[in-house]
């Protein structure tokens, strides 16, 4: 046989090869069905892929076995409930070909959506190394979104589901991570993380264009650059996956355009509950951190009007709560590194909303005011077995009258009120807390969690009119 002929038949064979190659890969599952993902219990779970053949493609996990017909190149399933627990293998076979996926478990799957302060990583964060050390746990799994932006909405992502431990938890959201440490351990079911946050971006970036469009408070607002770009590429392809529901740490973007947030987030809410098509699933929304240099008089501040923004979202729609971090920030770096205090209140919130246990997961909320000669007494809600002020004299509070000018005020706890006054305000008409772009406050409840700033009134605030 002469040199000609063996290197036909050497290239014969690589053809062949490449082409069953081809051919085996033409079954793909969506990248986020890998190795050691988790699967959300107690619901319907959509699986999805594509497939060059038009046989029925058939999965099967935990003894069942569901199986549906590719239409133009796609397929999908719908598993039945599953239970917390496993390790299972997920297959998914078509003809001759089949994938198996192992270590699948099933439990809570909740998505950590964001900016910076949410993709500030485990390792950057305090208490970090420490943390990662001990991170070790079967029952905690991580997949981080790729960072990037797409003109048009995308079908799939790149990626992995990982394992945590000191090898995998370093780079994952810190927030994320301590969130879903602290769920897992209360829940004990597997808990699966999906990182999709990019830092200094607003929130137009994570909604559609049709659900920003369609909006009559939306559509005339000047669009930020690469509005929708990221939910295309970083929210829309993870859908129908399904979840338990989302964490959102942003606003800091937002802020200068705060008092539109009220009708921004809650749009953007809407949008990711119909994009996963799973109802009015749980949307726990982090205020921003206290940031930039203390100042000791009342001052307009568009920080604190984004705060109030965030509280009155949380306050007005469905299965929604409020993290507040007014003990977290940093006067110099809007990135504070204090990360375990806010993942800790989210598996609160977690624990109150999605999951209907009895706790007290939100600090003191302010619900009325009445005025009684000189001073105005403040009602709350979420008390938590009652007030304090927290290291010192109660701080943070001014006052207005009729002129609309705020001063300090003295504060102090009388029972379930705080009463407010001020000798330079005769009758109380206005009282804000904590209305800063770094407020000094310490209104605390009995159960160790910081009360939300807030104001009384309803007064033009300097992001009114701006779109």
């Amino acid at each position: 046989m002469n040199r000609r002929t063996i290197a036909r038949l050497v290239g014969g064979l690589l053809c062949a090869l490449v082409l069953a190659d081809a051919a085996q890969a033409a079954l793909e599952p969506n990248a986020l069905f890998t190795d050691n993902a988790v699967l959300q219990q107690k619901v319907k779970v959509p699986v999805w892929g594509t497939t060059d053949q038009a046989e029925k493609v058939t999965v099967s996990i935990a003894g069942q076995e569901v199986s549906a017909t590719p239409k133009d190149g796609r397929w999908r399933v719908d598993l039945a409930p599953l239970a917390a627990g496993g390790p299972h293998t997920l297959s998914i076979a078509q003809g001759s070909q089949k994938v198996e996926l192992k270590n699948i478990l099933v439990g809570e799957v909740w998505i950590c959506g964001g900016q910076s302060n949410m993709q500030w990583t485990l390792k950057q964060s305090d208490g970090g190394s420490d943390a990662i050390a001990k991170s070790a746990n079967d029952k905690i799994r991580l997949f981080t979104v790729p960072r990037k932006g797409s003109d048009k909405p995308e079908t799939n992502v790149v990626g992995n589901w990982s394992v945590a431990g000191p090898e995998t938890t370093g780079d994952f959201s810190g927030v994320g991570y301590f969130f879903g440490r602290d769920l897992q351990k209360q829940l004990d079911v597997p808990v699966g993380l999906i990182a999709s946050n990019v830092g200094g971006t607003a929130a137009e970036q994570w909604m559609s264009k049709e659900s920003i469009e369609s909006n009559a408070d939306l559509k005339d607002m000047s669009k930020p650059q690469g509005a929708s770009m990221l939910y295309n590429s970083m929210i829309a392809p993870l859908a129908p996956y399904a979840i338990a529901g989302a964490t959102w740490y942003q606003g800091e973007s937002n802020a200068g355009r705060a008092f539109q947030y009220r009708k921004l987030l809650p749009a953007m809410i809407k949008n990711w509950r119909e994009t996963f098509a799973q109802g009015d699933f749980p949307f726990l929304i982090v205020q921003i951190a206290p940031y930039q240099a203390i100042v000791n008089e009342p001052s307009d501040s568009v920080w604190a009007e984004i705060r109030d923004a965030q509280l009155n979202v949380s306050q007005n729609v469905p299965k929604t709560s409020l993290v507040v971090t007014t003990d977290v920030g940093d006067e110099r770096d809007i990135h504070p590194r204090r990360k375990e205090p806010v993942g800790q209140r989210l598996a609160l919130a977690a624990r109150a909303v999605a999951y209907g246990q009895t706790i007290e997961h939100s600090g003191p909320q302010f619900e009325s005011m009445t005025v009684s000669g000189d001073k105005a007494v403040l009602h709350f809600t979420h008390l938590g077995g009652g007030m304090l002020a927290k290291d010192g004299p109660l701080t943070g509070f001014t006052v207005a009258g009729e002129d609309q000018k705020f001063y300090n005020a003295t504060a102090k706890i009388e029972g379930d009120t705080v009463v407010v006054s001020s000798d330079k305000v005769a009758t109380p008409v206005s009282v804000r807390y904590g209305w800063a772009a770094y407020p000094v406050v310490n209104l605390w409840n009995k159960e160790g969690l910081p009360a939300s700033p807030f104001r009384t009134d309803k007064l033009p605030i300097t992001t009114q009119n701006n779109k």
